[in-house]
């Protein structure tokens, strides 16, 4: 009778774990229930024991979930990465303004020597002309 007893209780034991794991992985891998915001506010309790914040988290993440249809960890995450995307964006401008400013500023300095090449050979000139008068004594004509 007691065997019985004992072979009955392990059957059971072992049909109890199986059906607890079963509903287990349903709940976990199907995403039926929103443990994201349940986990967050049984840490809360857990860690400090604070009821009223852990209630109060759980409210925020109630309201966030009805008012952008997500929760609150994929909200921040879709925030985070449209930052992110700014970002990217502003780099990339900053790069082409930079590029075109350089180009630019190479243009303006390519046009300065040329005026300065310009200016020393007009200067040239006038030189090599007052020592072509200097030798040959030639007065200055004014036209």
């Amino acid at each position: 009778m007691a065997l019985n007893q004992i072979t009955y209780f392990l059957t059971m034991n072992s049909k109890f774990i199986k059906i607890s794991l079963f509903l287990t992985s349903f709940v976990f891998l199907t995403g039926f229930l929103p443990f994201s915001a349940i986990i967050g506010p049984g840490l809360t309790i857990a860690s400090s024991g604070n009821i009223v914040k852990a209630g109060a988290q759980l409210l925020i993440d109630h309201e966030v979930k009805q008012k952008t249809g997500k929760n609150s960890l994929e909200y921040v995450k879709e925030e985070v990465s449209k930052k992110n995307l700014e970002k990217d964006i502003n780099r990339d401008l900053k790069q082409l303004v930079e590029k075109r400013v350089k180009i630019v500023h190479d243009q303006l300095n390519y046009q300065n020597r040329q005026k300065n090449l310009n200016k020393e050979l007009i200067q040239l000139v006038k030189k090599r002309v007052q020592i072509a008068h200097k030798k040959l004594n030639l007065k200055k004509i004014n036209q």
